[in-house]
């Protein structure tokens, strides 16, 4: 944090004038001015995003209601009443209220290139150089994962719902809710979203050395019974077809985690080979202390 001083022997020395530190180290004041700008251009971003959805409600929610159109159920529905696919309003202010509903989540969505660059830009100025390349990289990956995990589960819905809508029989007539039926497709993207993110969390623990390549096989078993927990808890629907859907890509991810563990370490390796005393570092454990040669050298 920088400190204001005064410049003597100038004119108006009772004023502090507040010298630029050359690391770039900001006061806290500043951080807070930078803060509640980053948070205003992300709440601007998100507020005409959100406005801009509630105009475009009806795309919308036809792109949130086709899993639904894409069941049997449905279809039968639409045959028999000579409609199309239709869900149900129970109260007089469920449809206003599913309307606000579907207005922020797409306004998040569409919103969020700008509030995680804002995120990005507040944050990268405090790490150093090695750290700034490995945040952008994990931020980067963590986008493009959650967001294959969305789009991914968007295609496993029809079947999930395909499966809970005829399991009680043909006995049972469903009527689907807005409110319930969101819920459940907000849920479905959200559970897959998080769960993509599993491989993240595994390289970022094994680029600090905790997690090497090396454990990551040797707990193959285990790792499948918490993926196969992990899946059964985040779906929603608790349908063996999504919970397959989740399971088996994260067994993958797993795996593929593996296969960039060890290309890590061994470029790691390589490099360590070549540098001035890499072979008496390994060599040496973790509580030894190396030689120190304290005799002056040559001028």
């Amino acid at each position: 944090m920088s400190l204001p001083v005064r410049r003597p022997g100038a004119k108006g020395a009772s004023k502090k004038v507040a010298e630029p530190v050359p690391d770039g180290r900001m006061a806290l004041i500043e951080h807070i001015r930078e803060l509640r700008n980053r948070l205003g251009i992300s709440l601007l971003a998100l507020a005409v995003c959100v406005v801009a959805a509630f105009f475009l409600r009806d795309l919308v929610f036809d792109l949130i209601k086709r899993p639904y159109c894409q069941t049997d159920v449905a279809r039968r529905a639409s045959e028999i009443s000579g409609q199309q696919c239709n869900l149900y309003a129970f109260g007089p202010f469920e449809q206003f209220a599913v309307s606000l509903r579907i207005s922020f989540i797409a306004g998040v969505v569409v919103s969020s290139p700008v509030w995680l660059y804002q995120l990005g830009a507040f944050i990268t100025p405090g790490l150093h150089r090695h750290e700034k390349r490995y945040a952008a990289g994990f931020l980067g990956a963590a986008l493009v994962l959650f967001t294959t995990g969305t789009v991914f589960a968007y295609f496993t819905i029809s079947r999930g719902l395909q499966f809970l809508l005829t399991v009680g029989g043909d006995g049972i007539v469903t009527l689907p809710s807005i409110q319930s039926y969101l819920s459940f497709v907000t849920l479905t993207l959200l559970g897959f979203g998080v769960a993509f993110l599993f491989p993240v969390i595994v390289l970022f623990l094994n680029f600090l050395g905790i997690f090497p390549s090396s454990r990551m096989r040797s707990w193959r078993r285990g790792m499948v019974v918490g993926i196969a927990v992990a899946s059964a808890v985040l779906t929603p629907s608790q349908d063996p077809f999504t919970f397959m859907a989740m399971a088996l890509p994260l067994y993958g991810l797993y795996e593929g985690c593996i296969v960039i563990g060890r290309l890590r370490e061994r470029a790691q390796r390589r490099r360590r080979a070549v540098e001035p005393g890499a072979q008496e570092l390994e060599r040496l454990g973790d509580d030894e202390t190396s030689y120190v040669d304290d005799r002056p050298s040559a001028l």
